[in-house]
């Protein structure tokens, strides 16, 4: 049942063959690494003003400047990356970029920035599109962290499904949000150019507001504002799923994303500053500027419906890129080595199953608040950022080919400037949980290092060198058996006697029957097989059985000792709430015991 189940969701499975059919172009490509990044136009206006909000509604005109500045670094940000991915056509991103230049360390350190990043992109992301869906239904909004959880499975089941299905399946809402978005823009300026601008009133800054304070509030506003630039660094990082060629179509697919959110989050910022909207409880800023523009009716809730859609579907993006990332530690013994591996699909199921349950309790711990996970969203991105252009410095400093200076100063402007936007972000959010990410990476940086020293020493100790083949000087067997013989217990017996000349059966008498009896109805079916029975006054069968193996294991220490058991595999699954679970509580106990093994003997039952 379960396989059938999984062949009904997740399709049939593909062979290992058909992984270059699952590469993508750039037109299906850039729904699924370019989600995460486009969707932040729908909340990073919202941040912007959150942050200038504090000192008044005076102070909005600051969202342009701030909003232009952003552009600015992001095409810096863009055009640096486009390096990387010509230079580092396989992938891995700021991780391998980092570990190949700058050392092992920093690797490691990209690599867990970029990690913890993807998890809090499904989180934000989600908890956006439920906020805009909560924004047109109110009723809905004290089930947010709920619907979360739903949007999460959804998008799980569709990742499993494969790479090529989850871009099919996504790209028309993405597409569906790019339009509805320059929509929105574009009937903004037509409604401001046709009736002019009506803002609120400003609220009048306080007297003496020194010029330290207004840099302040700047920096804190720029701060925010640059979850916009969060999802960037996709690309890069899965270059090996685009069609060949995959450099320059990775890259083009890389400048088309950044010219779209440019674009968008300039557009929503000037509308927004020009109608003077402000951060509303229950309302987000683009719905508002939407309801401005268009009011209510049926092109507000396209509009609505599509930034609902980008915004969970923005989680796709880590979707796709975390499990690639997993994979490559997991490939370099850093990470468990179940995460290299592909499933059904051609997709690393593993990787993909581990993001959803993480995200999901960033989800329930957070309650769903969008507000609350944002300050906690944006510090992995530029710790990546800064390490991966660090990284490309010093590879064009190995190389020194033709024009390698040009490349190198490019890549040094974004390093700089990233490291300092890095700096902004910590300080200003640090009290606002920042904190945590910044005291998480080192912990994860440290459990990838004890993972890889785990593998090591593994294989030091199952390594052929010096090894002796091990000398069994006689091997015992002990069978545990009912009281009462049957087909199981004479079935298990005689693979038993196979197995070894040294058979011992054992009975645990629960029920006071008498030795004698129990021994003379044993031997009238098995002769050559003597039956050890051990009574039990408080009907414990584990304890005593426990206390035989370890006698007989004292007793004879040279010995190999297996302990069979013989198990009942009933015709259908359920029929398992009908029997005891004695053997797989015994296995249990004896999993970790260094000198015995534990078999079993199965024995089928018929339809």
């Amino acid at each position: 049942m379960p396989f059938s189940l999984k062949k009904i969701f997740l399709g049939s499975p593909l062979r290992t063959t058909e992984l270059h059919e699952q590469r993508l172009g750039k037109l299906a490509a850039l729904p699924v690494f370019a989600s995460d990044a486009l969707s932040s136009t729908a909340y990073a206006t919202e941040e912007v003003l959150l942050a200038l909000a504090v000192a008044g509604t005076a102070f909005f005109h600051l969202s342009l400047p701030v909003a232009i500045c952003i552009v600015v670094l992001l095409a810096i940000v863009a055009t640096s990356y486009s390096q990387t991915i010509h230079a580092y056509p396989s992938g891995g991103g700021a991780y391998i970029v980092a570990k190949e230049n700058l050392g092992v360390t920093p690797g490691l350190v990209a690599a867990a920035a970029l990690l913890i990043d993807y998890v809090l992109t499904v989180a934000v992301s989600v908890a956006a599109g439920i906020a805009a869906l909560t924004s047109a239904f109110p009723s809905l909004y004290s089930h947010r962290a709920a619907l979360c959880l739903l949007a999460i499975f959804g998008i799980l089941l569709a990742n499993l499904r494969g790479v090529r299905e989850s871009a099919a399946l996504f790209g028309g809402p993405v597409y569906l949000f790019i339009f509805s978005a320059y929509l929105l823009i574009a009937g903004g300026f037509v409604k401001l150019m046709s009736s002019g601008a009506n803002p609120v009133q400003a609220a009048a800054p306080e007297a003496g507001m020194a010029q330290v304070g207004v840099t302040w509030l700047f920096l804190r506003a720029f701060a925010s504002g640059c979850t916009a630039l969060t999802g960037v660094e996709a690309i890069s990082n899965g270059v090996q799923a685009f069609k060949q060629p995959v450099s320059k179509n990775a890259s083009q697919t890389l400048f088309i994303m950044a010219g779209i959110l440019g674009s968008m989050f300039l557009g929503v910022t000037i509308l927004s500053q020009a109608f003077g909207i402000a951060p509303k409880e229950g309302n987000t800023v683009l719905s508002q500027l939407n309801e401005t523009v268009f009011g209510r009716g049926a092109i507000y809730q396209v509009i609505q419906l599509a930034t609902l859609f980008i915004l969970i579907l923005a989680a796709n993006t880590s979707f796709a890129d975390f499990p690639r990332l997993s994979s490559i530690l997991a490939k370099d013994r850093f990470a468990p080595r179940q995460l290299a591996n592909l499933g059904d699909r051609l997709v690393f199921s593993n990787g993909v199953i581990l993001l959803a349950l993480a995200a999901s309790a960033l989800i329930v711990f957070f309650r769903g608040e969008v507000h609350a996970l944002i300050p906690l969203y944006m510090v992995g991105v530029f710790v990546s950022f800064t390490l991966s252009q660090a990284g490309m410095v010093v590879h064009w400093l190995k190389l020194r080919e033709p024009g390698f200076r040009r490349r190198m100063a490019l890549n040094a402007t974004g390093a700089v400037t990233t490291a300092i936007v890095l700096c902004v972000v910590a300080f200003i959010k640090f009290t606002h949980g920042a904190y945590m990410v910044i005291a998480a990476i080192p912990l994860l940086v440290m459990v990838f290092r004890k993972t890889r020293e785990h593998y090591f020493k593994l294989s030091v100790q199952v390594s052929l060198s010096d090894f002796d083949r091990p000398k069994v000087a006689r091997h015992t067997v002990i069978v545990p058996v009912s009281p009462t013989p049957n087909r199981v217990v004479l079935s298990a017996v005689e693979y038993a006697k196979s197995v070894s000349h040294d058979v011992l059966a054992v009975t645990v008498n629960v029920d006071a029957y008498d030795h004698e009896e129990v021994r003379k109805t044993w031997k009238k079916h098995v002769d050559d097989v003597d039956l050890i029975v051990l009574d039990s006054p408080y009907r414990s069968v584990l304890k005593p059985l426990l206390r035989f193996i370890d006698e007989v294991e004292d007793l004879r220490s040279d010995d190999k000792l297996t302990v069979l058991l013989p198990e009942i595999v009933p015709a259908r699954w359920w029929h398992n709430l009908f029997h005891n679970q004695t053997s797989l509580f015994l296995k249990g106990a004896l999993l970790f015991r260094k000198n015995i093994v534990v078999t079993s003997v199965p024995y089928h039952l018929e339809k």
